[in-house]
């Protein structure tokens, strides 16, 4: 659902007409029905409620970013097409992946934005496979990605490659061996931001040789000319003529490798100040003051006339966290937002009071166009920008319109059975579906807490980056790179001490001090701190951290009746009594539902003693129905779901158990219903209590 078809008469592609529309309204009110094939959920307002829980945004938004991270995940133990395909479609019946194997593989900002995806996953789920994955792949780019050290460019990511190759050098439909400047940038940073993760030298390598090609081939800039050209040939550094291009507004991505890297006093720090303050004043000279916001997309022949929306918002995002780079960064914010909102390059959609931005455009043709269908990825950064703003400003108008913006985002999440690109099949693009549209989905719950799950303690955000992190009941403990940082978290516990290496913290707002803020009606934290790299929380209530079956890990086709242990070692689920079934409903993932529609009974065991803390059931049946989950000693938990609903069951149990017998009530069967995301924890034995059945 990408830049590839609307734009490209000048890449000589076989577009179909209907798509290059020469006539489109900047914004236009589209309150469709459904949005993928998902039904809205409207509140009494006529405005957007999230998907699948309209009533629980925490939910809801968590199940976008973490349904994505299962497909990426699965990818990972899998076949790992991100490596060499831009994109993939899917079998619309057994959900099995299919790749793109004509479109450019768009490896350069995909590393960087999977960075910032993980940089925000891993302390939220304290799962460290996250930063093994990331590691693997910037690993493998590494090896098989970058540029010679005898060329002009030296030791610098390609930005493409072609679809299935196993080496990147550029996408040969453009050129042969060339690289995007801009997006050495923003590599760069990600490389850096992976170093202060983990401590790994080569990452900070990697990233001073991406900041040293930058001062070698900088210029001064002009009009036309930006400090650096998007796209040049790697060896020489000469702007050809074909897809090559002088000018790219993006010049935020490598004043942010510039800036961390004078910060840590890293590299030649001279130079990059010097070379970072010529393009700062390039880009308040002209994009700041003309708007010409072009030049970002890998598979775009450059034209001044052809605009996006991600490098104005990506720099309205830099001037809201670092505002004391810009004495005037509110404004600055402001006016990018609003002209991203309002400009007639490419269409806007209302529906239902959220606002959902299309790609590019040059104000007759656009990427990409059918609403409902697209973007998800950059409606999420606007809503991100958006919620940053009402963090750092107050102002409550931008909380409401990120709010609709990323309820839209959350239909889009996983494969839906009905769902579209604009362009058909074959394009779900790696980098807005699985990196870009969940690190900002995640941005939100950052600049706003209280939209993050409230039975649950999650890290939300810091101004550093989480090195390590455990959490307890009623505990979390966590190292960060920086010494001094501010860092957000939601707790489904009451802090009673908050330690600083060592040190109690107390109770405080002012954020140039030690101290910490809890909000008792939404149990946010805050801590700030000027001299200490490790935070221990500890306070009274929570729950043990649970663990998820994920069923997309190893994942077997849909329709497999299971027999024995799955995952190994986790859950037996016997011989023959549950299916895996494919996304339905309310469901973004495969399920688990009985294989005999006729039982009212089903039971599975985990394999050692286990708390099972909870599930996710759904309803697909036209009634509303009643469903009893029972494990002796444990109290019974009885729940109904109305018809059609999905519901997050906690059992809120302490004893570990074995068996776990689910039972259809009211002389219905388990026929219709299906389950996801069965949580459980480790725990520990208590004494069997006196149980009252009646």
């Amino acid at each position: 659902m990408k830049r590839i078809l609307v734009l490209f008469a000048l890449l000589a592609l076989d577009i179909p007409t209907s798509f290059a529309q020469s006539a489109f309204k900047a914004v236009s009110t589209v309150d469709a029905p459904a949005i993928q094939g998902r039904p809205v959920q409207l509140d009494s307002e006529g405005k957007l409620l999230p998907w699948p829980y309209p009533d629980d945004i925490g939910a809801s938004y968590e199940s976008y970013f973490m349904t994505q991270w299962s497909v990426l995940r699965r990818e990972y133990h899998g076949p790992r097409d991100y490596y060499f395909f831009c994109c993939v479609d899917f079998d619309r019946t057994t959900f099995e992946l299919l790749p793109d194997r004509h479109w450019a593989n768009s490896t350069g900002y995909l590393r960087a934005m999977l960075e910032g995806f993980v940089e925000h996953l891993y302390p939220y789920t304290g799962d460290p496979e996250a930063i093994q994955l990331l590691k693997d792949f910037v690993d493998y780019e590494l090896r098989n990605g970058t540029t010679p050290r005898d060329y002009v460019w030296s030791g610098v990511p390609y930005a493409s490659a072609d679809p299935g190759s196993a080496t990147y050098r550029g996408w040969s439909r453009h050129a042969v061996d060339f690289i995007e400047p801009p997006i050495v940038g923003e590599d760069g940073y990600g490389y850096l931001r992976l170093y202060e993760i983990t401590g790994e030298a080569r990452y900070l390598q990697a990233a001073i040789r991406c900041a040293d090609a930058l001062v070698k081939n900088s210029r001064k800039g002009d009009a036309t000319h930006s400090p650096w050209p998007v796209r040049v040939y790697a060896r020489t550094g000469r702007v050809g003529k074909k897809a090559m291009g002088e000018y790219s507004a993006n010049v935020i991505e490598p004043i942010e490798l510039f800036d961390e890297l004078i910060r840590l006093k890293l590299g030649d720090v001279a130079a990059f100040q010097r070379t970072r303050d010529q393009a700062w004043q390039w880009l308040f000279r002209y994009p700041m003051t003309n708007n010409v916001w072009v030049g970002y997309f890998e598979d775009v022949a450059p034209t001044m006339e052809n605009m996006n929306n991600v490098i104005p918002l990506e720099t309205a995002r830099y001037l809201l966290l670092h505002p004391e780079m810009d004495p005037g960064w509110k404004k600055d914010a402001e006016q990018l937002i609003e002209w991203v909102k309002t400009t007639p390059k490419w269409p806007k959609y209302i529906v239902h009071g959220a606002t959902v931005t299309t790609e590019q455009g040059d104000g007759h043709k656009f990427c990409c166009g059918k609403p409902n269908d697209c973007c998800d990825s950059h409606t999420a950064r606007l809503a991100a920008v958006e919620a940053i703003y009402y963090w750092k400003t107050g102002d409550e108008t931008y909380r409401e319109q990120a709010f609709r913006s990323y309820n839209w985002v959350t239909y889009q999440q996983g494969f839906p059975p009905k769902g579209s690109t604009p362009w058909g099949q074959g394009q779900w693009w790696f980098t807005d579906e699985f990196a870009d549209g969940p690190r900002r989905m995640m941005d939100g719950l950052w600049a706003v807490p209280e939209w993050a799950p409230a039975a649950e303690s999650h890290f939300l955000g810091t101004t550093s980056v989480v090195k390590s992190i455990s959490y307890g009941r009623g505990s979390v403990t966590y190292s960060t790179f920086d010494a001094a940082a501010s860092d957000v978290l939601r707790l489904n516990f009451t802090p009673a001490l908050v330690l600083a290496d060592g040190h109690a913290l107390s109770p405080g707002n002012d954020e140039s001090a030690d101290g910490y803020s809890f909000n008792t009606t939404t149990h946010v934290l805050r801590i700030h701190r000027t001299n200490a790299y490790t935070v221990s929380i500890e306070g009274s209530g929570g729950t043990d951290p649970t663990q998820m079956v994920d069923l997309e890990n190893p994942r077997v086709p849909a329709g497999t009746i299971l027999s024995g242990s799955f995952p190994a070692g986790v859950i037996d689920w016997g011989m023959g009594m549950w299916r895996i079934g494919a996304p339905i409903g309310r469901l973004s993932k495969f399920n688990l539902g009985v294989a005999d529609a006729k039982a009212d009974r089903a039971t599975f065991s985990f394999v050692s003693p286990r708390v099972l803390a909870g599930m996710t059931v759904f309803n697909d049946s036209p009634a509303d129905r009643a469903l009893k989950i029972d494990s002796p000693p444990n109290v019974p938990v009885t729940v109904t779901v109305a018809a059609g609903q999905l519901q997050r069951v906690l059992t809120r149990w302490h004893a570990d158990t074995s068996r776990i017998s689910l039972e259809a009530m009211n002389g219905t069967t388990l026929d219709g219903w299906k389950f996801i995301d069965i949580r459980y924890s480790e725990g520990e034995m208590v004494p069997p209590q006196p149980l009252d059945r009646n």
